[in-house]
């Protein structure tokens, strides 16, 4: 069993790895002893990260703002200047705008859908040699893209929603990407699936959970919001042997909320 779950060894790059629920993941990937990589805009804070991290185990941080295609293009190239294969491309970089109806503006829209959408197929496309590469009988390389809940409902009914018209449309294409991708990929060696996340204590999320924590908590089945390892264990499950036959699904990662509501 310990090897079915197994990820020691591995190699990673986790998009957006320097915060949030990326940096939750990136550490559960270095503790289970895979060597990661870590992208962020801010070269700083990704160094920071990195040198924390690498305490217990291998991570180096390549900056990249994604939200540039030409970015994209750089990142896939020096991952794999320094990798020829990689096991794990965790796409969890994103952006968010909130305005209401009438006001959203089109720099609001482009912002979030080039570094959720456009990003994520980019570096993704740019790194199949090295997925393709990594992918062995039976333990396939691993695309795990992070989208939302707020990509399979239409917010509005829970506590703390706003208009976030570029982040839910975004999210929504992100799934449907994930199936696409998943059908190409499949028969070159690589699975591609998403995690969906609900409420998890971020820094995107800080406000809502500052103004509606209690509410929020009332509102799922489970009473808690997600915790980091829910997403760890969610990405080692789908990283490893054991999650080996899963492909192009979407898996909700919110306690219930949304299936039960």
């Amino acid at each position: 069993m310990t090897g079915l779950f197994s990820v020691a060894g591995k190699t990673a790059l986790v998009t957006g790895g320097s915060r949030g629920i990326g940096l939750m993941i990136a550490r559960g990937l270095v503790d289970a002893g895979a060597r990661v990589y870590i992208s962020s805009r801010k070269a700083a804070v990704g160094e920071e990260v990195a040198a924390e991290l690498s305490k217990t185990g291998f991570c180096v941080s390549i900056p990249a703002d994604l939200g540039v295609p030409e970015e994209a293009e750089r990142l896939a190239a020096e991952v794999q200047a320094r990798e020829p294969s990689l096991d794990i491309l965790v796409n969890n970089a994103g952006a968010v705008w909130a305005a209401p109806l009438g006001e959203f503006p089109v720099k609001g829209w482009d912002k979030v859908l080039d570094v959720n959408l456009r990003g994520v197929f980019l570096l993704t496309q740019a790194l199949v040699p090295a997925l393709v590469a990594a992918g062995k009988p039976g333990d396939p390389a691993r695309v795990i893209n992070i989208g939302s809940v707020d990509g399979i409902r239409a917010p509005g009914s829970m506590p703390g929603d706003e208009e976030t018209y570029s982040y839910v449309a975004s999210k929504a294409a992100v799934h449907h990407l994930t199936a696409v991708l998943a059908k190409r990929l499949g028969p070159r060696g690589v699975t591609v699936n998403a995690i969906a996340p609900g409420p998890f204590d971020t820094k995107m999320l800080a406000y809502t959970l500052a103004a509606h924590r209690d509410a929020i908590v009332a509102a799922s089945p489970l009473g808690r919001i997600g915790e980091p390892d829910d997403i760890v264990g969610t990405v080692i499950f789908l990283s490893s042997r054991a999650g080996a036959y899963v492909n192009g699904i979407v898996i909700p990662l919110d306690g219930g909320m949304v299936a039960t509501r």
